[in-house]
């Protein structure tokens, strides 16, 4: 049952890096902005580009380390 919950993680993180890399090269790699100039526009679309990225990471991050607590606290429980 331990092994089990350890791959069942490893999985769920894999899921989570493959949606999140879809996520990002399909909706949020075509988000542009116009009106600005051509620098400029480039400039805030990136920025808003790179916070959507990192929060992305962020959630992901959360999540994962609240799996992990609860995976761990159920091998210590056994």
């Amino acid at each position: 049952m331990a092994n089990f919950l350890i791959f069942a993680f490893i999985a769920i993180m894999w899921i989570l890096i493959l949606a999140g890399g879809g996520i990002l090269v399909t909706v949020v790699s075509k988000i542009s902005i116009s009106g600005y100039g051509q620098q400029m526009d480039f400039f805030i679309a990136s920025i808003i580009k790179a916070t959507i990225a990192l929060v992305l990471v962020i959630i992901w991050i959360l999540l994962l380390s609240k799996l992990k607590n609860k995976l761990f606290q159920r091998q210590l429980k056994a």
